[in-house]
């Protein structure tokens, strides 16, 4: 039962981003647009970690993409929300979980592919990883993509209208950027820093995916970022699974 509502609540919204060119590629441009001017800019800097300069950008820009395109998913909730689209789904006996994890999963599927063009067009800059490295980042971006969507449609659900989200959103997103070192090891900046973004999660799976680029699978980096990640996971699942079910329950 909850695989067919999961199946049927993924094909609605997935029929819908196919049928829009422009929310798939523009996802992307942003990281692009790092890649294509501030990548070259690195080349040949001592940063501070092994593995070149592309080995430890790219990584950043890929789960830079997961961070702000799940993180706003909660907006198409919203718009449904206001439209009664989200009434309408939620009195018939469709899974309320299901509700969720079929949003979850278009959009881990969506961020995932644009994780392929982002890694494509750095390919042709000059980035050279290992394949299971590849693959192990392509991981990460699921798992936090999965992680970040399900409390971007749990607050969607809290809120009204989308300059109560957005606030919200942008509060926890940019310091989560800022000290998770995307751009650069954080290992460059002053200790406290370094400290500091230690706090965030989002720091264990930058420094886990690097390592997976440079072809360094059995670390300390690695196995923290795989635990957080998880952990991350099943957490925010848990809190989208919650604030689902009781609002399913309002209407009975």
């Amino acid at each position: 039962m909850l695989l067919h509502d999961t199946a049927l609540v993924f094909g609605r919204y997935a029929r819908q981003t196919l049928r829009s060119k422009f929310q798939i590629l523009f996802g992307i441009l942003m990281p692009l647009l790092y890649l294509l001017f501030f990548g070259p800019l690195l080349t040949g800097l001592p940063l501070g970690r092994s593995g070149d300069s592309w080995q430890i950008l790219v990584p950043g820009l890929l789960l830079q993409l997961g961070l702000f395109g799940a993180s706003f998913s909660g907006f198409a909730l919203i718009i449904d929300k206001s439209t009664g689209v989200v009434e309408r789904m939620r009195v018939t006996p469709v899974s309320r979980l299901a509700l969720l994890l079929g949003r979850v999963l278009r959009d881990t599927l969506l961020f995932m592919f644009q994780a392929v063009l982002l890694v494509s067009a750095a390919l042709v800059m000059g980035l050279r990883a290992p394949l299971p490295g590849v693959l192990i980042g392509f991981a990460f971006v699921g798992l936090l993509t999965v992680s970040l969507a399900s409390l971007s449609y749990a607050l969607a659900m809290k809120v009204s209208t989308p300059q109560e989200f957005g606030p919200v959103i942008n509060s926890l997103t940019m310091p989560a950027m800022l000290l998770s070192g995307l751009m650069l090891p954080m290992t460059l900046g002053p200790e406290w820093l370094d400290v500091l973004s230690h706090l965030t999660p989002l720091r264990y799976l930058v420094d886990a995916v690097r390592d997976a680029y440079i072809g360094s699978y059995a670390t300390t980096h690695m196995l923290r970022g795989v635990l957080v990640a998880l952990g991350f996971a099943t957490l925010a699942v848990t809190v989208g699974t919650r604030v689902f079910r009781r609002a399913g329950a309002s209407l009975r």
